[in-house]
């Protein structure tokens, strides 16, 4: 994506027109599939619009991340799936990072859930456990609202004090009491990668606060915020952080672990949703 000579918002702009001439649909809701979980949604074959085919959109190079939008209705909401997403590590940019993003919220997105895979550091926590984010720590030495503001797409000082909706927390907790599911709630600590992080520097993030660590979401999360959307996010804690257990980590137990929570995360996932779009009902 060539972003020398045109701005954020007017290639995001040529992206979502693109879109709604493929596929008309405004959605409600935007929901970022992390690594592995694509694969635990029902998605329509016939909503899908690969990313190759939009302007501009930046195309994930690691397993797990398929590349797929899909525009489509999920529990009587009007939905964006994005199957798969870029991140620093792969050498994009922050604006290419947090691109579909702003695209969703151009189509009319007010809510956006992230997905994604994580390392546990807070000892409680266990392998294919679920986390409902309360907060994150960006430590990837990265924002996507570097450089001059654009005010089409959100103001020059966001405020940061709420960056997860605690309606949304609070709406995620009860959607899985309802299915009798346990949901934890941590803080979230974004990394740069691709290397997992060491035993000393998640001794680090446990001192600095952090319940889990990963290598994106929090870019994303920044980017919603300066566009005025509602965010949710929700952790897949796929192993231990270094140092914790006495084994080695690799990329092959994330996909696993996602692989072996998916129908849990699935069905959370679906009550979340529905229990949403009674809420909206209930609005209008």
């Amino acid at each position: 994506m060539n972003t020398t000579s045109r701005s954020p918002f007017d290639l995001a702009s040529e992206a979502a027109g693109r879109i709604r001439h493929l596929r008309p649909v405004r959605p409600e809701l935007a929901i970022v599939l992390g690594s592995g979980l694509g694969s635990a949604m029902a998605l329509d074959a016939a909503a899908e619009i690969p990313y190759a085919q939009i302007p501009h959109f930046p195309i994930s190079t690691v397993p797990g991340h398929a590349g797929s939008l899909y525009l489509q209705d999920f529990e009587g909401v009007p939905a964006a799936f994005l199957s798969g997403r870029v991140h620093l590590y792969e050498g994009y940019d922050a604006d290419q990072v947090v691109f579909a993003v702003r695209v969703m919220r151009i189509l009319g997105a007010n809510t956006l859930v992230l997905t994604n895979a994580a390392g546990g550091v807070n000892r409680d926590f266990h392998p294919g456990a679920l986390m409902v984010i309360q907060d994150h720590i960006n430590l990837t030495g990265r924002t996507p609202l570097l450089g001059p503001n654009d005010d089409r797409l959100g103001p020059r000082f966001p405020d940061m004090s709420e960056v997860y909706s605690q309606g949304l927390v609070s709406l995620a907790h009860s959607s899985a009491h309802s299915l009798g599911q346990d949901l934890v709630t941590g803080v979230y600590m974004g990394l740069l990668g691709p290397s997992f992080e060491t035993p000393a520097e998640i001794r680090m993030a446990r001192l600095l606060g952090a319940d889990a660590v990963g290598m994106s979401t929090v870019l994303e999360a920044i980017a919603a915020i300066h566009a005025g959307m509602d965010v949710l996010g929700i952790s897949c804690i796929t192993n231990m952080a270094a140092g914790i257990l006495p084994q080695k980590l690799s990329h092959q137990e994330v996909i696993e672990t996602t692989r072996q929570v998916r129908d849990e995360f699935a069905g959370l996932l679906a009550a979340i949703v529905s229990n949403y779009g009674k809420q909206l009902g209930a609005k209008t």
